[in-house]
């Protein structure tokens, strides 16, 4: 044999398992709160998920957006229910419990 061997000549070495970086079990069952790619944001109970990040939320409730200020949630909400959220598009989860909203720093205040 020569000095350089193929992929299927290699012994095989055990795998590791991937890990997602976020226990998300510690979730489960619990009210959380997502934002999307895009600016959406819903909450809900976390039912399930994968290590891609794609959730199932029960109860959720979709925060509305001013349509002047894409970037403003507004005190709207729509009832969405059972719920599959696709993981490339999270970009925040957070707990509901113990989650709270605090004035921006960096923005000018009026």
């Amino acid at each position: 044999m020569s000095g350089k061997e193929g992929k299927g000549d290699q012994p095989q070495q055990q795998e590791r398992k991937k890990q997602s970086i976020l226990d998300m079990h510690k979730f489960l069952d619990k009210q959380i709160r997502v934002k999307f790619a895009g600016g959406r944001e819903c909450s809900g109970v976390l039912k399930g998920f994968d290590p891609l990040q794609n959730m199932v939320l029960d109860n959720c409730i979709e925060y509305l957006r001013d349509p002047d200020d894409p970037y403003k949630l507004t005190e709207d909400t729509r009832v969405l229910g059972l719920v599959v959220c696709r993981g490339t598009a999270v970009t925040l989860t957070c707990p509901v419990d113990g989650m709270e909203a605090i004035a921006n720093p960096f923005v000018a205040q009026e």
